[in-house]
């Protein structure tokens, strides 16, 4: 995930049992297939560099059972650790709130939404009957990257799109290669966890 031009679309497929999605950067080139593992008690995420699954680049596991303050590790194809994302436990049950944390386990990070109610509307008018599938129309939440100086680094955005399955990542300011790459990851666990509650 190295050079990786932004800004990042994250596409769900939604004719597949798998909770799974699609990644393609700015000139339309795929750069992750992201598949989550059905029916296990912890998150196991892979992460291969096309929908081939022929080449695992990356993966992401929870360090906990189902838990609301569960840590989840990013770890390379050769098993290197390269840093986590964590939830901020009772905190992200209003407002989802998590932390990248770097490969020597400081904090660099936060991911914080940007607007509670969008989620909560989106959430209640998605139960009802027909007109939930068009709420992804309607409400789109929004989820905004912060360094320790609380200055605005890389945006996901919900798209307008039927079932909600379209993401998009932009990057509002420099920063390095690892960097980017972890907050990638971040995101890619965080997508697949938020878009379960609406």
């Amino acid at each position: 995930m190295k050079e990786i031009q932004f800004p990042i679309d994250f596409t769900f497929n939604v004719t597949t049992l798998s909770n799974d999605f699609l990644a393609k950067d700015a000139n339309g080139k795929t750069v992750a297939y992201v598949r989550q593992k059905m029916f296990k008690l912890k998150e196991d995420i892979s992460i291969y560099d096309n929908e081939s699954k022929s080449n695992l680049t990356h993966s992401i596991r929870a360090d906990k059972w189902i838990d609301f303050s569960a840590a989840y590790n990013f770890k390379d194809a050769k098993g290197k650790e390269i840093g986590k994302i964590a939830r901020k436990g009772w905190v992200s049950i209003w407002k989802a709130h998590y932390e990248l944390i770097d490969q020597h386990q400081k904090l660099q990070y936060h991911i914080r939404e940007d607007n509670a109610w969008v989620k909560v509307l989106d959430g209640i008018l998605g139960n009802i009957p027909i007109l939930g599938g068009f709420t992804g129309y309607l409400f789109n939440p929004s989820y905004t990257v912060t360094d320790l100086n609380n200055q605005a680094v890389v945006q996901l955005k919900k798209e307008p799109s039927f079932f909600g399955r379209k993401f998009k990542l932009s990057k509002l300011k420099p920063m390095d290669n690892d960097d980017a790459e972890r907050i990638i990851l971040g995101f890619m666990m965080m997508v697949l966890l938020e878009r379960r509650r609406g």
